[in-house]
């Protein structure tokens, strides 16, 4: 019995307990809602406090603001009225200043129209008695023109003359006496000028002649090589020929091996070819070994030497005459002159004189001697490649000078020493004179004796072909010709025209170193016989 309802109550009880078990969650549940309600109604009630106060501290912080934008307000109106206030007092202080300066000048303006007005009336014054001198002035010039033209009448009577006869026999005597008087003071003045630029000319010259004195060396196309012996021409000669062909195609020069004992003699007209040539044979007679490959070798060498030499000859001409940024171009030109001749002067030489004589006669004159040295140092440049370009030496130096950017005046004194340029300097006018003093030396320059013959020969026959030519004579080694013409068909005009005529012709017709000087004599004799 007691099993049996044990076993039956057993449902019961357990659905009972989870019925209090679904009660007391039920009951947990709403007291957790009320407590979040509660807390939520708490926070919502501070919220609406803190709302208040931010409410409260804005309307307090709008009412400071309105204040303080009143203050300001209140501050920048006084400001602006003590700054309206201050302006209007400035204005006003100005406007006194002003007009105080314009009543001065208004009061100085009437002084001046016062003082005006009074020196208006006395010019006033002066010019009515100006007129009463004119007046009295007309009236007497009136009686001195009738008084002129009695006596022009009286002079008309007595003379047989009318004025204007008489004015022209006067004006062409005092003419007739003006110009002779003034001749014979031009004559006079030419003379005395001539005289003394002569005097002078020659001591300049001269001073520069004795202070600069120069070695000539002559040069010849051929170079003398010594041997140390016979054997060795065969050595030059090679197998063949093969050696001597070798040195003559590379250096362009003919190698002649005669019977000369011990010496070989290199010919050529270009002489910086045979420096290399004879430096290169040179060099491989020390060495001894003479083969083909050798003498290409020593050639290339030599060709290198020698330029280095033309360099250095360059450099030595410029510190010896004293020149100094001269262009490295224009130093190689200058040191290749060394290897250049004109009728047998040795170019550099020749520029170096030139140079120093252009100095020397320069300082005489009180000009500067740097830029005459200069000019005298570089005026045969164009020597130095003449061959390679065509037109005379004088207008290829000038364009060589011109493109390294040396002065005008060198440039102008370069190109117009022979005449091919007219002469814008006194520098141009010394280069010419110091270049034909030191082609005018004794031994400076030969010439052979057909060629100096040829040369006297033609100069008198284009003398002698002028109309009125008497006698002509080549005299100084060739360097002048004297010409005597016949006064009663060459006048003096006539005379002067026939030099410059001859001239032209001479150096249009002939070729000789430095100038010829052509000097034409015209002489009238007055003969008679006291009886």
């Amino acid at each position: 019995m007691n099993g049996i309802f044990t076993a039956s109550a057993l449902p019961l009880l357990s659905l009972g307990v989870q019925n209090g078990v679904s009660i007391g969650l039920a009951v947990l549940a709403v007291a957790a809602i009320v407590a979040a309600s509660i807390v939520s109604r708490n926070k919502i009630r501070q919220a609406e406090d803190l709302v208040k106060q931010a409410d409260q501290t804005i309307q307090s912080n709008l009412v400071s603001a309105k204040e303080k934008a009143e203050s300001l307000k209140k501050e920048a109106l006084l400001e602006a009225k003590d700054e309206n206030h201050r302006l209007r007092v400035e204005l006003d202080r100005e406007i006194k200043d002003r007009r105080s300066e314009i009543a001065r000048l208004e009061k100085r303006t009437i002084q001046k129209e016062e003082s005006l007005d009074r020196k208006i009336d006395q010019m006033e014054r002066k010019e009515e008695s100006l007129n009463g001198k004119l007046n009295d002035i007309a009236a007497k010039e009136k009686d001195a023109q009738d008084l002129f033209a009695q006596r022009k009448s009286e002079l008309e009577r007595v003379s047989g003359y009318t004025c204007d006869e008489a004015k022209k026999v006067l004006m062409d005597e005092i003419s007739s006496d003006a110009k002779h008087e003034a001749a014979i003071l031009v004559k006079e003045i030419e003379t005395r000028a001539r005289e003394e630029g002569d005097k002078r000319a020659r001591e300049i010259v001269t001073q520069a002649i004795q202070r600069c004195a120069s070695d000539h060396v002559s040069e010849t196309t051929v170079h003398v090589v010594s041997l140390p012996n016979d054997e060795m021409k065969g050595r030059i000669i090679g197998r063949e020929g093969r050696n001597i062909r070798t040195l003559e195609t590379l250096t362009g020069v003919d190698l002649i091996i005669d019977d000369t004992p011990e010496a070989v003699i290199l010919s050529s007209f270009d002489p910086i070819r045979r420096e290399i040539a004879k430096n290169a044979l040179e060099k491989l007679i020390v060495d001894g070994r003479i083969h083909p490959a050798r003498i290409e070798e020593m050639v290339e060498k030599s060709k290198k030497d020698v330029e280095n030499g033309i360099k250095e000859e360059g450099e030595q001409a410029a510190f010896e005459t004293g020149i100094h940024n001269l262009h490295p171009e224009l130093q190689k030109l200058v040191g290749r002159l060394k290897f250049r001749t004109s009728y047998g002067q040795n170019v550099l030489k020749h520029s170096i004189e030139v140079s120093n004589l252009c100095g020397l006669m320069a300082t005489e004159l009180g000009l500067d001697p740097t830029i005459a040295k200069r000019a005298g140092l570089l005026h045969d440049i164009g020597k130095a490649v003449d061959h390679e370009v065509e037109g005379s030496h004088a207008l290829i130096g000038a364009d060589l000078a011109k493109k390294y950017h040396e002065s005008s005046v060198v440039v102008n004194a370069i190109g117009a020493h022979h005449g091919d340029f007219e002469m814008e300097s006194l520098e141009a006018v010394l280069v010419q004179a110091a270049d034909a003093i030191s082609a005018a030396r004794p031994g400076a320059r030969r010439e052979t004796l057909e060629t100096y013959i040829r040369r006297l020969e033609k100069l008198e026959e284009i003398a002698n072909s002028y109309q009125g030519v008497e006698k002509s004579f080549a005299i100084q080694a060739g360097r002048e010709i004297r010409i005597v013409v016949k006064p009663e068909i060459v006048d003096d005009l006539g005379a002067a025209q026939m030099a410059k005529d001859i001239v032209k012709r001479v150096e249009e017709e002939l070729e000789y170193p430095g100038q010829i000087k052509v000097n034409v004599i015209r002489e009238t004799r007055a003969v008679d016989y006291a009886k």
